[in-house]
């Protein structure tokens, strides 16, 4: 399956955390939403084995993604999981939406790839996106 997802990762305390090339980044308590797509068939290019891999415990996995930096504190967990299939890649789109909604964003981060100001955003407080599941 291909597609896009969101990862809402909460973030107990205020922190500085190295994330690669981005260098030491400071985050807020509160809530991260993450925006990432797998357009990948088969392995883990695909869009439930990447998901898996993000929920993986830090020492099952070699860092490779900004997203990994951010993962591997053991304070932050992922509350909420949201997949997007998709044969067409929507990542970009939905940054774009959900710069729009949320409070702040972490610039260049998991974006080295596209034109996006960032696929990391943050909300002081976040429930969800309601039950239609209808956001863009």
């Amino acid at each position: 399956m291909k597609g896009s997802y969101i990862l809402v990762i909460y973030i107990p305390e205020k922190m500085e955390i190295y994330i690669g090339s981005l260098g030491n980044l400071k985050f807020n308590l509160g809530f991260y939403l993450y925006i990432g797509s797998a357009m990948g068939n088969l392995g883990s290019s695909s869009l439930l084995n990447r998901v898996k891999r993000h929920i993986q415990p830090p020492e099952d996995k070699k860092i490779h993604w900004h997203i990994d930096y951010l993962l591997n504190q053991k304070k932050n967990i992922i509350t909420q999981l949201y997949l997007i299939p998709s044969l067409e890649r929507l990542e970009c789109i939905i940054a774009k939406e959900l710069l729009e909604m949320t409070d702040n964003f972490i610039k260049n981060f998991g974006s080295s790839d596209c034109n996006c100001q960032s696929h990391l955003f943050y909300m002081k407080y976040f429930t969800g996106f309601g039950t239609s599941g209808n956001f863009i």
